[in-house]
């Protein structure tokens, strides 16, 4: 026998919910079809998929390279009714798109507009989340395509390019720096530095752009080139850190012609760096049924 995908459904809404309760409701059955449903699972498989002791759901070790594999194999599943909807008619239903927060409020808005007109009869469903989250979520079937900035590692992913989006330093107006036409990384490493904090791409693209890389390759400690260490959790916020005097920070352009920087305080220099730049891309799974799509998207997106 082999396990049913409602089988592998209600483990992966099990592991979602971490309760055969919650993992019932969202799958529209009573709670012992599901706990029928994962007992019958582990029978077919001759394995424990999940500790019930103390009330917890908790998955075991095979549960959860069960899951892993069940993941996969219900994406698979979900692309073949898509592509099959879409076979005729490109970006028709819907389409989950993931894009980083530092690309969204640029990029999307006019592209969104075209789409619209476009492909009236399309459904798009969009996610902001940092990249390693929409890469985990596009493995996972949750997502069918993702926009990101590159560089970033792409195992498993394909991918193509829309757009080249310069790194430039932004400073207070009065900084002495904001004399120069251009700013070198060298410049940069005796003054205070705000990078946004960890898990947003663009602070590692930000280290890359001046080269700041350990011997592994690894960006090496913020601390060894900026004073204090200061973060910001948005882009809007640390521009106005920037504009209030706090320090510098490295910004991708498309933020800046977007008119978010206030010409009035805050002075932007391109940065003289041969690496002062991020490709933003369209990354799909590898082989999916929605490359032709993402691709199409990709083309969409270009300006």
């Amino acid at each position: 026998m082999l396990p049913t995908l409602r089988q592998l459904q209600y483990l992966k809404l099990l592991a979602e919910h971490k309760s055969f309760m919650a993992a019932a409701e969202k799958a529209y059955v009573s709670q012992p079809a599901l706990s029928s449903g994962i007992a019958e699972l582990e029978k077919i498989l001759g394995a424990r998929l999940v500790d019930r002791a103390r009330g917890q759901v908790i998955l075991t070790a095979i549960g959860e390279e069960t899951l892993k594999r069940a993941e996969d194999i219900l994406a698979r599943a979900e692309d073949l009714v898509e592509a099959t909807h879409g076979a005729d008619k490109p970006l028709t239903g819907r389409f989950r798109l993931g894009v980083i927060p530092t690309i969204a409020p640029f990029l999307l808005p006019k592209a969104l507009v075209r789409l619209r007109t476009e492909f009236p009869d399309l459904r798009l469903f969009l996610r902001e989340d940092q990249t390693a989250r929409l890469i985990a979520a596009l493995k996972t079937g949750a997502l069918d395509a993702a926009v990101i900035a590159l560089p970033y590692d792409l195992t498993g992913l394909d991918h193509v390019f829309v757009a080249r989006d310069e790194i430039v330093a932004a400073m207070p107006h009065d900084h002495r720096l904001s004399r120069e036409t251009s700013i070198t990384p060298e410049a940069l490493k005796n003054e205070e530095l705000i990078l946004l904090e960890d898990g947003h791409c663009l602070r590692d693209h930000a280290m890359a752009a001046c080269s700041w890389t350990g011997a592994s390759g690894a960006n090496e400690s913020l601390s060894a080139y900026a004073g204090g260490g200061f973060a910001a959790t948005s882009l809007n916020t640390l521009v106005q850190m920037v504009g209030s005097g706090l320090g510098l920070s490295l910004l991708p352009a498309m933020a800046v012609d977007s008119g978010m920087v206030p010409a009035e305080n805050v002075t932007i220099r391109p940065l003289k760096s041969d690496h002062a730049f991020r490709d933003i891309v369209v990354i799909w799974r590898t082989g999916s049924s929605r490359a032709a799509e993402a691709k199409l998207l990709a083309e969409k997106l270009k300006t």
